[in-house]
């Protein structure tokens, strides 16, 4: 295997804070578990009890957010960009979302669970990225979108 087949592999918190500009209580993804260079990656998101979200929704039955559900998908697909750049002279400084598509919402997600976001890259010009996405709570699909993002340079 060479090197450009998996150059990072995986990233764990730390590193995920390194390539993402989010932080609590907005980062959405845990860890990144599978990184295939710039063309997919799998994030992974404990959903847990005590997030801020489930204050208000919903306090007698929560759920997690479907527009939280396609954050982390962005954010996931955004590390891949983030890795991507930290080694071009680009030298972007942020990364914006541009485009949500074919979205759907399959099942609801609830604290206790484990979702695992499927991100593949569709396209790329220039600066800007596509992707499809998956959230998956114990293989199950609970949402899908694709995606696009744009990144600014300064």
């Amino acid at each position: 295997m060479s090197d450009t087949t998996s150059e990072l592999g995986a990233a764990d918190i730390q590193k995920v804070l390194e390539l993402l500009p989010h932080r609590y209580p907005f980062l959405m993804i845990d860890r990144i578990v599978e990184i295939d260079r710039d063309e997919s990656c799998v994030g992974v998101k404990n959903v847990t009890v005590n997030e801020p979200q489930f204050t208000g929704h919903f306090p007698t039955m929560p759920v997690f957010p479907g527009v939280l559900l396609i954050e982390g998908m962005a954010q996931t697909a955004g590390a891949i960009c983030c890795r991507h750049i930290m080694t071009d002279d680009l030298r972007t400084k942020q990364v914006f979302f541009m485009t949500i598509d074919k979205c759907k919402f399959r099942k609801p997600v609830v604290p206790g669970d484990q979702v695992r976001y499927h991100m593949r890259k569709l396209n790329q010009r220039r600066t800007m990225w596509w992707f499809r996405g998956e959230a998956r709570v114990d293989g199950t699909l609970v949402a899908e979108a694709e995606i696009g993002a744009m990144l600014v340079t300064e």
